[in-house]
């Protein structure tokens, strides 16, 4: 099967990685139908049509990749040019993102009302459409109106190319204190706020526990501050990471931390961090929530946390960092489970089992 990927994607974007490779590794040919995300959607079309119109008149499968809606009216039109199936991988909703996480608009307002309707476009143009989770797909069904039989469920998983567990990690001085680990971009539904309050608790609790936050984004100003106003010796903020320095990064943690936000959103998804760090054999508290449930059990491979997070968080590291014993078995057990069910070679299979199975052709209609 040739699956070709189109629009103004990121190809190094994690989700895109796994899926890529993950396809090739089931049999697909996968090829990239790739465009200037800097160039208006409108003005990608003849673009892409100059550019793709033979290749992927030769291809089976047209997929869209993460956060490209705007991108799927182009795959539609290239569907019904040449009977291709269309394929959706949103990952997340602009209305979601732009209007409740981002704020960049308020609610109600004629820019509100046009990112869902691009939403609901994307949607409904589409063959089949992919979610990182059941409770997304919940979501997604019950906001837009899709059809259940019109997405599938294929979780973020991680590359197991780069996050790998070390063969032979240097052991700790004993002085060293006891690392623990938050990545990401800030975004609300990971509720650094939360981790920084946990930071402040434990600098009375246990000064030798230590906090390294690594990235940027929404929220890190915020954190930075509250983290400053408390005076807190026990956190540092290290910025912006290329992709290949952190796994050296988690590799140097004793406990890597998932996501602890209180939006409607933290509780549909749970980010390549979480499989990320477990493909690294480190052990992972995140919040519990609907869609963490669905892959992970508390204590078995993983260390969940309820609210209110801050005061769980400091329970959770500090049972962690008492019991060597259960941080090795949670890092033994998540690890196997994320290489035996999240890596690319195991999405793939599943990925281009479900395209297969969901033999489409125009938007709505089976073949």
């Amino acid at each position: 099967m040739k699956i070709y990927f189109l629009g103004a994607y990121d190809p190094a974007y994690p989700r895109n990685v796994v899926l890529r490779r993950g396809l090739e590794f089931a049999g697909a040919t996968v090829r990239e139908c790739r465009l200037p995300p800097s160039i208006k959607a409108w003005m990608r079309y003849p673009l892409a049509i100059l550019r793709y119109s033979r290749r992927i008149a030769s291809s089976d499968v047209i997929l869209i990749p993460e956060f490209r809606q705007k991108d799927v009216p182009l795959g539609r039109l290239f569907a019904l040019l040449f009977a291709k199936r269309l394929v959706f991988d949103p990952l997340a909703a602009r209305y979601e993102t732009k209007i409740i996480d981002w704020r960049r608009r308020r609610p109600g307002t004629v820019r509100a009302w046009w990112n869902f309707r691009i939403d609901l476009m994307s949607f409904r143009m589409s063959d089949l459409v992919l979610a990182d989770t059941a409770a997304h797909k919940d979501y997604f069904c019950r906001t837009y109106g899709v059809p259940e039989e019109k997405i599938v469920v294929v979780p973020v998983g991680y590359d197991d190319l780069m996050f790998r567990p070390e063969k032979s990690p240097s052991p700790k001085p004993k002085e060293a204190p006891f690392e623990v680990l938050f990545f990401g971009s800030f975004l609300p539904l990971h509720g650094a706020e939360s981790i920084v309050e946990a930071a402040a608790l434990l600098s009375k609790k246990d000064p030798s526990v230590h906090f390294r936050f690594i990235g940027s984004g929404q929220t890190l100003e915020r954190v930075r501050l509250r983290a400053d106003s408390l005076a807190l010796r026990n956190v540092e903020f290290t910025g912006w990471l290329r992709l290949a320095d952190l796994p050296a990064r988690i590799a140097a943690a004793d406990v890597c931390l998932g996501i602890f936000g209180s939006t409607e959103k933290a509780r549909r998804v749970v980010p390549h961090k979480v499989f990320q760090a477990l493909g690294m054999k480190k052990p992972v508290i995140t919040a519990r929530t609907p869609a963490a449930e669905e892959f992970f059990h508390h204590k078995k491979d993983i260390y969940f946390c309820d609210p209110p997070y801050p005061k769980s968080l400091v329970s959770a590291i500090l049972a962690l960092k008492a019991d060597a014993r259960l941080r090795r078995s949670l890092a033994e057990k998540g690890y196997h489970l994320v290489k035996e069910r999240y890596s690319p070679q195991a999405l793939g299979r599943i990925l281009l089992d479900l395209v297969e199975k969901n033999r489409v052709g125009r938007a709505g209609s089976r073949r």
